[in-house]
């Protein structure tokens, strides 16, 4: 098998990852429950994995760093724990169902940043949005938006939800600019870095909250994830139970971490993703990218000017995640990415990809598209059979 579906889950893991993974099983109690030796040896492992996600963002306060079992689960966590009804909040085109449901179902006025045909976001409307009386325009729109040329009363956003990286596209935020505009209106920038953290650089700075998972770039087990938090919040009690600490308190405490970790920690996860953090920190998450981007060029160039194939996203910026999306004229997004699989052992990802709002920006609701993600474990041989395996696919369909 020849697999190009990393933004879905990375398949090869560092080998620490799973002998950690193996080793947890059969060592670890209860983290945070008790004080006997297998108990303890769960607590320190789960605290020196926070250690190391801080280090990998440039955070001081390693409790910052709180584990759930999934960036759906953190997104939900921090949606659910700091947005009201009454709120305006602001997001994106570009954002994965784990941003858009949650946000929809608090019923809060809602506006969207627009992207343009290449799927980057643009920047500029988000100055439009900030403002108490929004228009409706393609550029940047409200959810509740009245026809063209009306305007829209609503309060002062005071959240911005938003991707740092398009698990679609691959093309990645800029960031900083994004929290430079945040701060100076007040919103708290709330990024989801599931697709980019481990991959490229990702810097404390960057945000105020982050949400992540911990099977994709950062390589570690399904099932884990967290909530990275830059500063103090008052978030409410969303998840609650026992926390292994102030038991006779009426309600869970709020502090960091124990606000999202209700319950036993998935400790035995935490310890393999322990081992993929150290894994990037000490081969360098500019060495990764340098590899992961030229495997992505190298199938970029072997496709770029096939007929028939089209390709979605902005390949000019190198700053950009190691995803690259195609339709083949003829093919539906299932057909190719089956006739690949059937005929060629490739592994990729068909369809919507959980990001609704940027098919229908792109015109692709219909027909998805066909995803190819590339990982540091994969080799220049792979991409060079991907591409034959496009070429040929493409060629034949006439």
């Amino acid at each position: 098998m020849i697999y190009f579906d990393n933004s879905a889950t990375t398949l090869r893991k560092p080998p620490g990852v799973a002998e950690a993974l193996a080793y947890a099983v059969n060592n670890f109690g209860n983290a945070g429950r008790s004080f006997y030796d297998a108990a303890l040896l769960a607590n320190r492992e789960v605290f020196k994995t926070r250690l190391e996600l801080a280090k990998l963002v440039g955070l001081s306060e390693a409790l910052n760093v709180a584990f759930t079992s999934s960036a759906t689960e953190s997104l939900n966590l921090v949606i659910g724990g700091l947005v009201k009804k009454e709120d305006s909040v602001i997001t994106t085109v570009l954002e994965h169902n784990s941003v858009l449901r949650p946000l929809y179902l608090k019923g809060c006025d809602l506006c969207f940043m627009d992207c343009d045909d290449s799927g980057n976001l643009l920047l500029k409307t988000l100055e439009n949005l900030i403002k108490p009386e929004v228009i409706a325009k393609p550029a940047g729109v409200c959810r509740q938006a009245k026809p063209e040329g009306f305007a829209i009363t609503s309060p002062r956003p005071r959240f911005l939800f938003c991707t740092h990286g398009s698990n679609v596209t691959g093309n990645v935020i800029d960031a900083k600019k994004l929290r430079g505009i945040c701060e100076s209106h007040n919103i708290t920038l709330v990024l989801d870095v599931s697709q980019t953290l481990g991959a490229i650089p990702v810097d404390i700075g960057m945000a105020d909250i982050f949400c992540f998972t911990g099977h994709k770039a950062l390589f570690g087990p399904q099932g884990t994830g967290g909530v990275i938090v830059n500063g103090s919040f008052d978030f409410s009690v969303v998840k609650t139970g026992g926390a292994g600490v102030n038991s006779f308190d009426m309600f869970q405490s709020k502090d960091m971490p124990d606000i999202f970790e209700t319950g036993t920690l998935n400790s035995h996860g935490i310890y393999g993703l322990q081992k993929g953090v150290q894994f990037i920190l000490e081969t360098g998450v500019e060495a990764i990218r340098a590899r992961e981007n030229h495997l992505l060029r190298l199938f970029y160039d072997g496709i770029k000017n096939l007929e028939r194939v089209k390709i979605y996203g902005d390949f000019e910026p190198e700053d950009r995640l190691p995803v690259i999306a195609i339709n083949v004229d003829g093919l539906t997004s299932a057909e190719l990415a089956g006739l690949l699989w059937e005929d060629y052992g490739i592994a990729c990802r068909a369809g919507s990809h959980c990001a609704p709002l940027l098919h229908k920006r792109l015109g692709t609701a219909e027909s998805g598209m066909v995803r190819f993600s590339f990982s540091y474990f994969n080799t220049e041989g792979e991409i060079e059979k991907g591409v034959s395996a496009i070429r040929q696919t493409a060629s034949r369909r006439r």
